[in-house]
């Protein structure tokens, strides 16, 4: 085979990888559990590429990311469930419905107004899902992959909470909470360290909500952050490798200086 622009000669690689006896063992011993998190996986390399602004790299993440799609398609038609065709009409009947402005008779003039658009379909297609469902899949909070990172999906779980009225009004009102959360792991230090983890749990959760309330979004936030800390590290390595020294062979009040330094030069 050839390489192609034609998306039907990646669905026939595909295929000719998962046909048994003269296809590849290692694919063909795949299915939905053990791709998931190759998935997972490329889709934040994905986000890796774009934030690091390297458009060479997000077009071949972006492949891979295709690939597991079609990936999962296949396996679906091998037990007659779908395939990549239904796959692509399902999503192109999904945002012809989400777009009533563009390709029906409705029309916005503010990206807010279509907000509100995509929240009332969305609402209606959830409604029409869960017709049949136990209770437990048409709460409030239903419809929140737990696959998420815990930060997105706690993100996620205080937004539909916040939809139906359980949410404050203001963002010092959840930083009193961050507060209380945190004398409440000193407690816990003090009292029961055995339980001290899991207020640290409800500390985060109160983060991711302070956030929210700031429109900001805590991966993308706590990603800036850690990029940060790399960054300042990495001057307090090349320092102290000035000095002949490690990390290993430093101090901890040198190093703090040194990160000192670091911050101030930002």
């Amino acid at each position: 085979m050839t390489p192609s622009r034609d998306i039907g000669r990646l669905l026939d690689i595909m295929a000719a990888l998962r046909t048994p006896k003269t296809g590849c063992p290692w694919d063909l011993a795949q299915n939905f559990s053990t791709i998931a998190p190759y998935t997972l996986e490329e889709a934040y390399e994905v986000a890796d590429a774009i934030a690091r602004d390297d458009l060479a790299d997000l077009r071949e993440e972006l492949g891979d990311l295709l690939l597991q799609v079609v990936f999962h398609a296949r396996m679906a038609e091998e037990q007659r469930a779908f395939d990549f065709g239904d796959v692509v009409q399902a999503i192109t009947e999904k945002l012809i419905r989400r777009h009533p402005h563009v390709f029906g008779d409705e029309h916005f003039d503010h990206p807010q107004a279509v907000e509100g658009l995509w929240e009332r379909i969305k609402a209606q297609e959830r409604s029409e899902k869960a017709a049949g469902k136990p209770q437990s899949a048409k709460g409030a909070l239903a419809g929140v992959p737990v696959t998420l990172p815990a930060l997105t999906r706690a993100l996620k779980l205080q937004a539909k909470a916040s939809k139906v009225g359980f949410d404050w009004n203001d963002p010092r009102a959840v930083l009193r909470k961050i507060r209380e959360e945190a004398d409440e792991i000193e407690t816990a230090l003090d009292t029961a360290p055995e339980d001290a983890a899991g207020e640290v749990g409800d500390l985060m959760f109160a983060a991711v909500n302070l956030a929210r309330h700031l429109r900001a979004d805590p991966e993308t936030v706590l990603r800036v952050t850690n990029r940060k800390f790399e960054r300042r590290f990495a001057a307090i390595e090349a320092a102290l490798a000035a000095r002949g020294k490690t990390p290993a062979d430093a101090t901890l009040a040198e190093m703090d200086a040194l990160w000192d330094e670091a911050k101030a030069a930002e």
